[in-house]
């Protein structure tokens, strides 16, 4: 312990920063919060349904959906359990995956940074709080619901503490260039989704997804390891913004073609993109999410390359349409980016099946 100290003391010297404390491992957080038998079948057999559809083994599209992020447990918890009669009345068609994201990018630094921040949005950032938070609610997702939800993987490092948990990881448009998450996501055993960037260059995504599906010998948590390739790993188009901030959309079907034919210039496996019917896509409106998903299920059904390319859709969705300020207290509206409500969400799904 002293030398621990030691090292935390001159590290205190070295970085302009106070070192407040040494966080429990994934390991001792793991021994806390274990998964039992019966969870861990859950995890499994979910991810074998995704990869699944991202290698054309099933017809079935992914329907990733939730809130922009998990800010409260009871009403994440709630918008889920409600997730469950929809996913039985469209299970032939639609495989829905929850978004449990915990993480929350900020483009500036400021502002709301997620529960594994901020466990009450209102206090104080406590991390181990919030380390375990994250835990327990992937947990009771998992345990109360039946579904291996997804998550955004903001800071690489963190992925263990969710790693046996997780049904589906998606790397962000900020995060998509960085090497510590293409190496990662190279080590992940579920579908990852690596996002277009901010600046619409569809080169730095492709990139990103050779990277993830290759193998690689990286520092991970202070181990030398040598990941496997996720051949999961696949693509998402999310919009992007010009030199000036305006935003374009890249759903279309020129769009998706132009994509289908990068990659047919590589070696990638299991070709794939989500269509992420939010941000730049939609110009952060929420109500354009449905017009969205069903034009691209429009001009899916007439060009094979196409329909063989698009596995799914991410769609911002929680129980009050809208956003709210931080404290704001409306149950189930989002405090980050605004969402399509419960009835809206709940039509679109229905509406999506009907399309297939």
């Amino acid at each position: 312990m002293a030398a621990a100290a030691a090292d935390a003391k001159g590290e205190e010297q070295i970085m302009n920063m106070e070192f407040k404390r040494k966080l429990a491992i994934p390991m001792e957080v793991k021994e806390m919060y274990p998964l039992t038998g019966k969870m861990s079948e859950t995890v499994d057999a979910r991810i074998a349904e995704l990869k699944a559809i991202f290698s054309g083994a099933s017809d079935k599209i992914a329907l990733i959906i939730g809130p922009c992020s998990a800010d409260n447990e009871d009403s994440v918890l709630d918008y889920i359990s409600r997730l469950i009669p929809v996913q039985e009345k469209v299970r032939e068609k639609i495989l829905i995956v929850p978004r449990i994201y915990t993480n929350k990018p900020r483009t500036t630094g400021d502002g709301y940074k997620g529960l594994v921040h901020q466990p009450d949005p209102t206090a104080q950032p406590d991390l181990f709080k919030g380390i375990i938070a994250t835990r327990e609610l992937h947990m009771r997702a998992v345990k109360e619901t039946g579904f291996a939800c997804a998550d955004e993987m903001l800071y690489p490092e963190n992925h263990k503490y969710l790693d046996d948990l997780l049904g589906y990881v998606a790397v962000g448009a900020r995060s998509v260039e960085d090497q510590q998450h293409r190496l990662t996501a190279s080590a992940i055993e579920c579908p990852v989704g690596m996002k277009n960037p901010t600046s619409g260059d569809l080169s730095v995504m492709m990139n990103a997804i050779q990277a993830a599906q290759h193998q690689h010998h990286f520092i991970y948590r202070g181990w030398e390891g040598h990941s496997y390739g996720n051949p999961f790993a696949h693509a998402i188009l999310r919009g992007y913004v010009d030199q000036h901030g305006t935003p374009y959309p890249n759903y279309h079907f020129e769009s998706v073609r132009r994509l289908a034919a990068l990659y047919g210039e590589t070696e990638l496996q299991n070709p794939a993109v989500i269509i992420d019917c939010n941000h730049s896509n939609s110009g952060k409106d929420p109500f354009e999410q449905p017009r969205i998903a069903k034009e691209v299920l429009s001009f899916r059904k007439y060009d094979p390359a196409v329909k063989k390319l698009v596995k799914g859709f991410m769609i911002e969705s929680y129980l009050v349409d809208g956003r709210q300020s931080v404290g704001g207290g409306v149950y189930g509206q989002s405090i980050t980016d605004a969402c399509l409500g419960w009835e809206k969400s709940e039509r679109l799904i229905l509406e999506i099946a009907d399309m297939l």
